[in-house]
């Protein structure tokens, strides 16, 4: 069984070294102490996570990433991030970053929440940003190499 699985809803995901990506984000779990038994991205627009939003969270904006931890056992994460790369694509423009990074930020910003990260208040996002800023660091090295 993969334990890492790409999804696609109503849009697809294309990103070269998707096995090399799968990989780097079991490692991020290990470095961060957790067992991931399963996890599950589904890529997705705008309007399908917006409907996900409102069904689930009852919020009426659009977002570009919801995670739910799935799991039972906190030793054995399971979880589901839906993305949506309609929203990647429109943050990559106004944060002056390419598609590739702003994807992988979000795919670390998903993993870190099921890690424990949290993004509330002002400290949590700080910390946040520093954890997504470490394994993008990290993923870039791992391709260098």
């Amino acid at each position: 069984m993969e334990t890492i699985l790409f999804r696609n809803a109503d849009k697809t995901f294309l990103f070269p070294q998707k096995k090399g990506l799968k990989q780097f984000i079991e490692l991020l779990f290990k470095k961060e102490k957790k067992g991931l038994f399963e996890l599950t991205y589904v890529f997705c627009s705008d309007e399908y996570l917006l409907g996900i939003n409102r069904s689930f969270l009852q919020h009426d904006f659009y977002t570009d990433i919801i995670t739910f931890d799935l799991s039972e056992n906190p030793k054995q994460i399971i979880g589901e991030i839906y993305v949506s790369l309609d929203r990647i694509k429109d943050n990559a423009k106004t944060l002056n970053t390419s598609m590739k990074e702003e994807t992988l930020r979000v795919l670390f910003h998903g993993a870190l929440h099921l890690c424990g990260y949290k993004d509330k208040s002002r400290a949590d996002i700080i910390k946040m940003r520093k954890k997504e800023d470490q394994y993008l660091s990290l993923y870039n090295l791992s391709l260098e190499q």
